[in-house]
């Protein structure tokens, strides 16, 4: 066999599976973001979390795209993650996609209903109290020393209607959540607490908020794991597995995607 017969059979490297995508990732993509910067952030993304290298490459790429149909951009930034998990049916690795905080809160904004909206972790030391009822007060003052241990998290919305909902979560109740996520012991669960606990908290706080579209098709993929990776996110249904997180962080180079 030559080596360009070799070459041909041979699987191809993330780098070159994004190069391929990036056609249907700038259709994808809101005109103000670029594709080029979107294929460098993936593949950053992998050298992060090495374990992404080995996951099938249809759920790789199906994460990705649902990423950039949303707008969001994967990685330290928190907007949205891509999370390896090892399938507890065939053993094989595969690549979900979970929306961040700041994505979720991102997208909130894109209601045009939504003057302000943000949530915050409240520590032991702060000085923090709230009344629910017909008149719904919260008043949170963070410690200037040591604040301690978190506490509660909170999500709280300005309406332009004049409405001004909130939602307050005991840390146990924030646990009692995430011990129902597969993600749970490992992935942005472990390296960004607070930011998972944040968006724990704006995902309840949603029920009683106008969402934009892509907030709730956000939601609706939350740990889903698509094999579907065109621009067109009509009619997408996204799978679930049941199995494991993985996180490795160690580097990795051109690794073949799917290789085991």
């Amino acid at each position: 066999m030559t080596s360009s017969e070799i070459s041909k059979n041979a699987k191809p490297t993330i780098a070159q599976l994004i190069e391929r995508q990036k056609p249907e990732i700038a259709r994808a993509l809101p005109k103000h973001m670029n594709p080029d910067r979107m294929a460098r952030i993936a593949i950053t993304v992998v050298r992060q979390t090495p374990m992404l290298a080995r996951c099938t490459p249809e759920s790789f790429l199906g994460a990705l795209m649902s990423a950039a149909q949303l707008g969001l951009e994967p990685g330290p930034l928190g907007e949205a993650y891509l999370v390896p998990f090892k399938d507890g049916k065939s053993g094989t690795y595969i690549a979900t996609f979970i929306p961040g905080y700041k994505g979720l809160i991102k997208l909130a904004w894109q209601s045009g209903q939504v003057s302000d909206l943000f949530a915050e972790i409240v520590c032991e030391n702060d000085e923090f109290d709230y009344q629910l009822g017909l008149d719904r007060t919260i008043r949170h003052k963070p410690a200037t020393g040591e604040r301690g241990k978190p506490v509660y998290v909170y999500a709280a919305a300005k309406l332009k209607d004049g409405g001004t909902p909130f939602v307050v979560l005991s840390v146990a109740e924030v646990e009692a959540i995430r011990s129902h996520s597969r993600a749970a012991k490992s992935g942005p669960w472990v390296t960004h607490w607070e930011a998972m606990a944040k968006k724990t908290a704006v995902r309840q706080l949603s029920r009683w908020l106008p969402m934009s579209s892509e907030f709730r098709t956000a939601v609706a993929l939350d740990g889903s794991v698509r094999t579907d990776y065109t621009s067109d996110l009509v009619d997408v249904t996204p799978d679930y597995i049941d199995g494991e997180a993985v996180d490795v962080t160690d580097t990795v180079d051109e690794l073949p995607l799917g290789d085991k």
